[in-house]
C-alpha cells in the first residue's frame, strides 16, 4: 500500500510526464549516442522553445524514420497498412496511441494517417 508521500510524488510525475520525458531522452541518448550532457542540455533548451512557440519538440524519429517505418509495414507499396501493423506503433514507444484512427473501419491505415499518430 502506498504511503500518501508516494501518491503525491506519482501524481506529480504523471502530471508532468516526467517519466515520458524521461524515457525519450534516455532513448534518444542511446540512438544518437552524443555527449550525454550537452546533448540533454540542448534537447532541453529546444524543448522549452518549442512549449513558448506552440511548435513541436525534439523526437527521436524524423520524417525519414517514418517513411522507413511505414515502407516495412508495407513491402510492396499500397499506400496503406492494417490496424495489426498500426498497432506495432507501440513498440516505437508511442504509448498513447489512437484506438480508432481514420481507416480502421477499412483495416486501411493510410501514411498519412501513420504519419500524423506517430
Amino acid at each position: 500500500m502506498e504511503t500518501q508521500r508516494e501518491q503525491d510524488a506519482a501524481d506529480y510525475l504523471n502530471k508532468h510526464k516526467i517519466l515520458d520525458l524521461m524515457d525519450n531522452l534516455t532513448s534518444m541518448l542511446f540512438f544518437y549516442r552524443p555527449n550525454p550532457r550537452e546533448f540533454l542540455i540542448k534537447q532541453l533548451e529546444q524543448l522549452k522553445t518549442s512549449r513558448e512557440s506552440g511548435d513541436t519538440g525534439p523526437n527521436l524519429f524524423d520524417n525519414s524514420n517514418l517513411d522507413a517505418v511505414f515502407g516495412i509495414l508495407d513491402p510492396v507499396n499500397q499506400k496503406h497498412i492494417t490496424f495489426a501493423q498500426y498497432k506495432h506503433l507501440i513498440t516505437l514507444g508511442i504509448k498513447d496511441i489512437n484506438e480508432c484512427p481514420d481507416g480502421v473501419n477499412e483495416d486501411r491505415i493510410s501514411y498519412e494517417t501513420f504519419k500524423t499518430e506517430a
